[in-house]
């Protein structure tokens, strides 16, 4: 590990309307998110799962506290939001993390956000309904 692991680590993560902060710091793997136990703030355990892997694929669950504030979007977008900032603050850490967290995909904004409304039509894609007679 590197020197600065003793103080805390720091990430941004985003997805959807949803940014998280994330900070890290060697320990006994304690989660928390806005001053809540991730189990607490995540109801769905698919929530819980996609904010613990990257700690699962650089092995260190467990090992490291977490504290995430988020804002914004809903509870998947937030938990995606965590997951980005999570494996960023990880990379922080230990640069060595960098490659197996890229390879799975974790280090790369999910760039997809909800399209607008267009005028003359119902939503973003949908059309009012058309009547020939």
């Amino acid at each position: 590990m590197t020197e600065a692991s003793t103080e805390a680590n720091y990430g941004t993560g985003r997805r959807k309307t949803a940014t998280a902060r994330v900070f890290l710091r060697a320990g006994s793997g304690e989660m928390t998110v806005n001053g809540m136990g991730m189990d607490d703030y995540f109801s769905s355990e698919v929530l819980k799962m996609i904010v613990r892997q990257p700690l699962q694929v650089v092995e260190k669950e467990g090992e490291i506290d977490m504290s995430a504030t988020v804002r914004g979007g809903g509870s998947s977008g937030q938990a995606g939001a965590i997951r980005h900032g999570l494996s960023r603050a990880l990379v922080e850490f230990e640069p060595t993390f960098r490659e197996p967290l890229k390879a799975a995909g974790f280090m790369t904004r999910d760039p997809r956000k909800k399209e607008r409304k267009k005028y003359g039509q119902k939503g973003a894609r949908a059309r009012f309904q058309f009547s020939k007679r």
